[in-house]
């Protein structure tokens, strides 16, 4: 993760004040598992993290949930459990910084929730 911020951090800086035009959106495909498979690795997992940077972004905090580690809130008693569908995040920037509010041409067959509050107007 330093890395990724050490980069993240020289991309802005080189971008200056362009950097408000911009959003970056940092996610990935899988998560992590919470328990360890049988030979103490972490095999691909249900929930996850992503971060956002940039132009109009509503930061300095975690949005969502903390579902907690135990059995009983795992998904299939393994992995964090989901709290945000991504697609309300990327939803809410379709709309919000790209001014696109037919969300369902986007996201066919997801009901957008309404904002999160990730972006100022």
């Amino acid at each position: 993760l330093d890395e990724l911020a050490r980069g993240l951090a020289a991309f802005a800086t080189d971008l200056g004040s362009q950097m408000a035009q911009v959003t970056v959106v940092t996610m990935s495909e899988f998560g992590r598992r919470v328990k360890e498979n049988a030979s103490g690795g972490t095999d691909h997992g249900h929930g996850n993290a992503m971060l956002l940077l940039g132009g109009s972004v509503n930061g300095g905090r975690v949005y969502g949930t903390w579902p907690g580690l135990s059995s009983s809130t795992l998904f299939q008693g393994l992995d964090l459990a989901v709290t945000t569908d991504y697609r309300s995040v990327l939803a809410e920037l379709a709309a919000t910084r790209l001014g696109n509010p037919l969300l369902e041409n986007v996201f066919p067959e997801f009901s957008y929730p309404g904002p999160l509050g990730l972006f100022r107007a």
